[in-house]
């Protein structure tokens, strides 16, 4: 049984990126299994330290290599219709919004984003 209240991708941003991201802000996951349906989600994570952090940091190249853990989430109310076909350990890969400004591309909108009704699972194939 999955826990919708708690489905989430993590993935991995560089230092600069990371800095910028807010807790809060918008996201998207695409699945490998239905890339043509941006799930929309929220950034709820970001770690407060470096992953992959070398021994000793000295030049800038090197600090480059700092990535950050982030986890976005999708709310549990979109899922719930969906209960009997979320699984666990989907592969995919997730984009976050740094700027609020900025509107999704085409291919990351979501049918909210474009005014369409939200997906039924008779919907998904």
């Amino acid at each position: 049984m999955v826990d919708l209240s708690d489905v989430y991708m993590t993935f991995f941003l560089p230092t600069s990126e990371a800095g910028r991201l807010a807790v809060g802000a918008d996201a998207r996951i695409i699945l490998d299994a239905k890339p043509d349906l941006p799930v929309p989600a929220k950034v709820s994570f970001v770690s407060p330290t470096a992953q992959f952090t070398p021994k000793e940091v000295e030049t800038r190249s090197e600090r480059e290599k700092l990535m950050f853990r982030v986890k976005v989430r999708v709310d549990p109310e979109l899922l719930k219709p969906f209960a009997e076909r979320i699984k666990t350990g989907v592969p995919g890969v997730g984009y976050v919004k740094l700027d609020p400004s900025v509107q999704w591309p085409e291919w990351l909108k979501t049918r909210i984003d474009k005014g369409l009704p939200r997906l039924k699972p008779e919907d998904v194939h």
